[in-house]
């Protein structure tokens, strides 16, 4: 095994005790309004996600029990179309613990609008990296990389683009589909930008700084706040560097949504000098929670 690839997997502190199943999480599907041989189908599909979301071998890493990564995938369906094709939203959070800490940190907080899928009662459902089967596996099994992606960028610089290409490729399997999500022409927010910014060269700063804000930011808060906090001020240089470059990209949309309340707690506690630099940057690159970022000085 290369050096690199040791010290990566190190960092994970990951043994060879467990094979895959990285991640330990939950899909629950709400079916508001509808009738109790829906909910049934709904509780049937259901328990079969979930089994595809932990049950699966979706690296070649191996993990600890406790390593798992905690996740959660929530589906609100709004209405049903025919005998079998259902809509709604798809919430997507995922969370990674800091050292030495009994906090965990968000990672993710995406909501998917263009949730639209066939499914049969007791229909069984397969999922391969090879071929387009089902939407809803599809999205399960996007879903899954990213998060991942997402997390292992934050112990390594880029550390999840073998995970983000595995996203792309189900991107790419699913360009045929006829449910909405995949294509480039659909939505500016969809499936399909998010891999094409995770992959576009102008916001891999927003990618870089997922490792300084978690790595050399958050994990180091206990030991020596006020370099912890300056990593972390240093993370969001790197997100205004990609923000003054393209504006308003999904993946900066996805990040703020999920960070914006951790950095007014952190900040909260600053210097008045900290606070100002944060509060400059993030009224920047995040205008719509300009309001918020002001009570940072409160």
């Amino acid at each position: 095994m290369a050096l690199k690839s040791f010290i990566f997997i190190s960092l994970f502190s990951i043994c060879s005790c467990l094979l895959g199943q990285e991640i330990r999480g939950r899909v629950q599907i709400s079916t508001p309004g509808m009738s109790e041989h829906e909910r049934q189908i709904m509780r049937t599909l259901q328990g079969e996600l979930n089994e595809l979301f932990n049950q699966t071998s979706w690296t070649n890493y191996e993990f600890h029990q406790n390593e798992r990564i905690e996740a959660s995938i929530r589906i609100t369906i709004d209405e049903k179309e025919g005998a079998d094709v259902y809509k709604g939203t798809i919430q997507v959070q995922s969370r990674r613990p800091i050292y030495n800490s009994s906090y965990s940190s968000p990672i993710l907080n995406i909501n998917d609008r263009d949730l639209q899928f066939r499914y049969s009662e007791n229909e069984n459902l397969e999922y391969s990296d090879n071929t387009f089967q089902h939407n809803i596996t599809s999205i399960i099994a996007f879903y899954a990389y990213i998060i991942i992606g997402f997390d292992f960028d934050t112990f390594k610089p880029l550390g999840g683009t073998e995970f983000f290409q595995k996203a792309e490729n189900v991107v790419n399997l699913a360009q045929n589909a006829s449910e909405p999500g995949w294509q480039s022409f659909q939505s500016q927010r969809n499936r399909y930008w998010l891999v094409e910014n995770l992959f576009n060269t102008q916001y891999q700063p927003v990618r870089e700084a997922m490792y300084k804000y978690h790595r050399k930011g958050f994990d180091k808060l206990v030991d020596n706040t006020d370099i912890g906090r300056e990593n972390v001020t240093e993370a969001l240089e790197l997100l205004r560097r990609a923000h003054r470059q393209r504006p308003g990209s999904y993946l900066m949309q996805i990040i703020m949504t999920t960070k914006n309340d951790e950095l007014v707690n952190l900040y909260s506690e600053a210097s008045s000098n900290e606070q100002s630099r944060a509060i400059e940057i993030l009224s920047e690159i995040d205008p719509s929670n300009s309001s918020k970022y002001r009570r940072i000085a409160d």
